[in-house]
């Protein structure tokens, strides 16, 4: 059975981590900001999704090898930071990322694009599987079917996650023809979204540790 006072205690404890500042609520603003809010809700459930295969690859003990395997763990770690680098050097490269007025046609694909990296983000940092394993079992009861019980925890941080950052694109959304109303703020957002993107990535590849 499902414990409910288990569940009820890991969501605010869940929640301290989902609201700290990282790669995926930074790419879910830069995409509700250069995209509109429709490609904000797409990286958020892309980053919903990313957390999903985290917590079936905790359930079916994949997370392990990158807790306990270092080179799996190394490997994983400077996929995840080239793949933040490299999107942020793109931001930092392209000056029409911030254009208001997109080209016809362009939303669809902009949806689908910013759902596909939100996925990659998540699934490629070795942090979010090591803290699903880490920190999950701290709320399965020694008495409670494990396997389900991860996936419930799983499907509550997938939809909390989803809930705040589809809220971040909103807010993102609303205050986006204030902050790109000009060439000038368009090339500071995009300077700012890109550098951060690239320091996210550069934390993780010297990250030394094995804990978010």
């Amino acid at each position: 059975m499902i414990d409910l006072p288990v569940v009820a205690a890991f969501v605010p404890a869940v929640m301290a981590v989902i609201v700290s500042p990282g790669p995926d609520s930074i790419y879910t603003v830069t995409q509700s900001l250069s995209s509109g809010r429709a490609a904000g809700v797409a990286a958020a459930v892309g980053t919903a999704t990313g957390v999903l295969v985290h917590a079936a690859a905790a359930v079916l003990g994949l997370s392990a090898i990158l807790r306990t395997t270092a080179e799996a763990y190394t490997v994983m770690k400077y996929v995840g930071a080239a793949y933040l680098v490299y999107l942020g050097v793109q931001l930092l490269r392209d000056d029409e990322t911030f254009e208001i007025e997109e080209p016809i046609g362009a939303e669809d694909r902009s949806l689908v694009d910013s759902y596909r990296k939100a996925v990659t983000i998540n699934v490629t940092n070795p942090q979010v599987a090591v803290f699903v394993l880490a920190f999950f079992p701290q709320f399965v009861p020694a008495t409670a079917d494990a396997g389900l019980q991860l996936s419930v925890l799983g499907a509550v941080y997938a939809g909390l996650s989803l809930l705040y950052l589809a809220g971040v694109a909103l807010f993102a959304d609303r205050v986006r023809h204030l902050l790109l109303g000009s060439t000038t703020t368009r090339r500071v957002v995009r300077y700012a979204s890109g550098s951060v993107l690239v320091g996210f990535g550069l934390r993780l590849a010297l990250d030394e540790g094995r804990t978010p």
